[in-house]
């Protein structure tokens, strides 16, 4: 046979049973979690900034990377929130290589499922106890959401996720804010169908249950840039593409239209560099547009403590082993130069 099975990984809820949440850090996570919904329904006025590392390859240099958020938290709270970006199974596009710490808690290791688990469970409760923060990570595989749906304040899914039935189906059920990537090839109307998708309420199977949701009216849109039929990274971030996705969502008949603007990716043709030049465009769209600037409620960034990128086993701590990153003096001067121009 093509698969060898090798052994039952632990149930979610028994995983929270040996890693439980203390009452403070569920009255942080769901505070915090609270205000994430108020920004997508207009009621707070903040941008979001979902900023961090590629992949979250190293619990150390990532929970430093946080506590340094948390200090710049303080001095833009007033117009910028900020959702450190903890992705805990991102893959090389490939497949091929690391796979992020769910499959490898240590990139130099053999992969070992059931440690990085419990890896990514801890990272994520360190993040809430030790910084305040409850986090984003992106849902790879939907049948492993139930892990940290207790830790997470921001779900996204993936341009190469969101065909995927079982992926719109699932967001339909969880209860935190789900952005959903337009696919690879830029096709609005995908992205739109999995938003549509997840706002309504299905029944399903999930992990050998029948399982019923109730609909997610905070599923938005996440504009990434596209790659055309030669290969090459396309921007959809520009004041055209954000009037269009508007008129688009005026078509349907969305719950808390919104989007959020991924700066790498295919925006930036993978040039980190560029992220600020970036936000500081839509930002003039936002103030040129009413429209535009209700629509748009923040920005995704790939950020951390180094410049670029190294590969694994590089042994610069807080460098990215996967796409290259904003460092921390661009990004805290990105962040603030943010707040200025609020």
């Amino acid at each position: 046979m093509s698969m060898q099975f090798e052994r039952k990984l632990a149930l979610p809820a028994e995983v929270k049973e040996m890693y439980p949440l203390s009452g403070k850090m569920n009255e942080t996570v769901e505070k915090r979690n609270a205000q994430i919904k108020s920004i997508f329904e207009g009621r707070d006025r903040r941008l979001l900034l979902i900023i961090g590392p590629c992949s979250a390859d190293n619990e150390d240099s990532v929970i430093d990377y946080t506590l340094r958020l948390k200090d710049i938290q303080e001095k833009v709270e007033d117009k910028i929130f900020i959702v450190p970006r903890i992705y805990t199974n991102k893959p090389r596009t490939t497949g091929a290589g690391y796979k992020g710490m769910l499959h490898q808690p240590d990139p130099n290791e053999k992969p070992d499922m059931f440690k990085g688990i419990i890896a990514t469970r801890h990272l994520h409760m360190r993040a809430v106890e030790e910084t305040g923060f409850s986090c984003a990570d992106e849902m790879l595989y939907p049948e492993n959401y139930q892990y940290l749906e207790d830790l997470l304040g921001y779900v996204a899914v993936g341009a190469r996720s969101v065909e995927d039935q079982q992926h719109r189906l699932v967001a339909s059920g969880i209860s935190v804010p789900v952005g959903m990537k337009n696919p690879t090839s830029g096709d609005y109307s995908i992205m739109m169908n999995a938003i549509s998708a997840a706002q309504h309420a299905h029944t399903f199977i999930y992990r050998g249950w029948e399982v019923h949701s109730g609909g997610n009216t905070h599923t938005h849109a996440i504009l990434r840039g596209y790659t055309n039929k030669h290969g090459q990274a396309l921007p959809n971030y520009h004041y055209e593409d954000l009037i269009r996705l508007y008129e688009d969502y005026q078509k349907g008949d969305y719950l808390n239209p919104a989007v959020i603007i991924d700066t790498n990716h295919g925006n930036s043709g993978k040039d980190p560099f560029e992220q600020p030049r970036i936000i500081k465009e839509v930002l003039y769209a936002c103030r040129h547009n009413k429209d535009v600037g209700g629509m748009v409620k923040g920005f995704m960034v790939e950020s951390y403590i180094e410049d670029g990128n190294q590969k694994v086993g590089g042994g610069v701590y807080g460098k990215s082993i996967t796409d290259a990153c904003l460092g921390w003096e661009k990004s805290e001067k990105l962040i603030l130069e943010m707040a200025e121009l609020l």
